[in-house]
């Protein structure tokens, strides 16, 4: 797979070897020697802070906070395609503590974008500090998951969290699920509905919420089936109370949201393309070391034709993911198209590969302490993640045929 490198600046080359030691060193032998910690249902006793202190020290934890408050410097002309590399790289070691760390990355770039100075000068420099500090973006509520990503701009679609302006503070009650780091999170951004019946995205406000604000309950950890090292969580809010001027955007909040949404997109294919090559990797060393009716599998031509569609479909997502990345960093027309086509495409295709190199190890491939049967478990996971599969499509045929594409809820205008 020597197209990996292809394309990249020396910088890029530079931090991708860097986070690909520290996955070898430090996070695959952790995942492949610990592998009983994933189903601990004490989800705080899963991943050692060790190995986010081992993230913090290497600059990657920081790559979207402003280096002025203590992050790290990127080129901002090619910061998605940064994020690309880097979170490949460490889904290759594990999809679950990526997960954790991108969540930085993508909730410090909405930050940076729709926070005023204040709250930047408060907060940043705490996250960069912090090897254990954590973001959440607390969008998906137990109803109506996909309405939030389409998004289903009709009145009865809207979100059920409301904030109502009461005095000096907002006050903030309603619930939020399915939340990638919602349980161990210490800043989170909350969307709530501040206009009732104006449509999603005239009438949904988003706010900065510290974890340790009055009324802001962890309700419980959401145990997936793959993933499980980031802890996903359902959040419960009562009479919650935000000072005024923790308001990032009023009533527009999803409009202006498209910042964070784009370079998400590019994270999750890059995480998805990391677990296939992480079987792929596997796979290849596997079918070349075990013997089989009298030779290695590799010569069984089944067997290598199976490796060579895994490697032809990463390929074909490493090529498509370049392109979508090139167009977000370069705010192009088609930029929305085909970040929602590379997550779809790499969700899709991640998962078939995951499936052959689960069947290439045969009865090995089924068992948990042998390390293959989690990446199949965790490339299903990204069938959902960030909008489901058909949803991405909507979105897909929305921004390319915007004036003929259906509305798919409520009424055709």
């Amino acid at each position: 797979m020597h197209s990996i490198e292809r394309g990249l600046s020396e910088e890029q080359k530079m931090m991708r070897e860097t986070c690909r030691a520290f996955v070898d060193d430090f996070v695959t032998p952790f995942i492949r020697q610990n592998w009983q910690r994933e189903w601990v249902m004490t989800p705080e006793d899963r991943l050692p802070r060790s190995i986010l202190e081992q993230a913090h020290k290497i600059g990657i934890r920081t790559l979207a906070i402003p280096e002025e408050f203590g992050g790290t410097a990127i080129d901002p002309k090619e910061e998605v395609r940064t994020f690309a590399v880097i979170s490949e790289e460490l889904a290759r070691g594990d999809s679950g503590l990526a997960d954790k760390l991108v969540q930085i990355w993508k909730v410090s770039v909405l930050l940076r974008n729709v926070a005023p100075r204040h709250l930047q000068e408060r907060w940043f420099p705490r996250i960069a500090e912090d090897p254990s500090f954590l973001l959440a973006h607390c969008l998906t509520e137990p109803r109506g998951a996909s309405d939030r990503w389409l998004p289903y701009d009709v009145p009865e679609a809207m979100m059920h969290t409301r904030a109502e302006l009461r005095g000096d503070k907002w006050v903030i009650n309603g619930r939020k699920q399915f939340i990638s780091n919602g349980y161990d999170a210490k800043l989170y951004v909350v969307y709530a509905t501040t206009k009732p019946g104006a449509g999603m995205t005239k009438g949904t406000s988003s706010f900065l919420v510290p974890r340790d604000t009055p009324g802001l309950v962890i309700q419980r950890c959401n145990e997936t089936m793959g993933g499980r090292f980031m802890n996903n969580g359902e959040i419960v809010f009562e009479d919650m109370a935000v000072p005024k001027d923790h308001l990032l955007v009023q009533d527009t909040a999803l409009t202006k949201a498209g910042v964070y949404f784009r370079p998400g997109k590019i994270i999750q294919a890059s995480k998805n393309l990391g677990v296939g090559m992480a079987a792929f990797e596997r796979t290849a060393e596997y079918v070349q070391n075990y013997v089989q009716g009298g030779r290695i599998l590799i010569k069984h031509q089944a067997v290598a034709c199976r490796l060579a569609e895994m490697a032809t479909k990463l390929s074909a997502v490493r090529a498509m993911l370049r392109e979508a990345s090139a167009a977000v960093d370069a705010k192009s027309p088609d930029a929305e198209a085909l970040c929602n086509m590379a997550k779809l495409f790499a969700s899709e295709e991640v998962f078939k590969v995951c499936q052959h190199a689960m069947e290439l190890h045969g009865g090995n491939g089924v068992m948990l302490d042998f390390g293959i049967e989690k990446l199949l478990r965790d490339s299903a996971v990204f069938l959902h993640m960030d909008g489901t599969t058909d949803i991405s499509k909507f979105k897909i045929v929305k921004a390319l045929f915007p004036d003929t594409a259906g509305v798919y809820a409520g009424q055709e205008k």
